[in-house]
């Protein structure tokens, strides 16, 4: 049996495991879009946000009672 026809038979055939086998795919994806997306996102604004500019705001004094 080929490695598909193995796939087929493992991931595939009954309706349960195809449902879970999109389930899962659709988590890992939205996983890797996810931070494939952030990373694209800070590279284009790098020093543009609040994390890259936060050294220049210091804390402000505490005050003493």
């Amino acid at each position: 049996m080929a490695l598909g026809g193995q796939i087929y038979t493992i991931f595939f055939k009954k309706s349960s495991t195809y449902f879970l086998t999109l389930c899962a795919g659709a988590f890992f994806f939205e996983r890797f879009a996810d931070g494939f997306s952030d990373s694209i996102f800070n590279s284009i604004n790098k020093g543009k946000q609040w994390h890259d500019i936060k050294h220049l705001y210091g804390q402000p004094p505490e005050e003493e009672e």
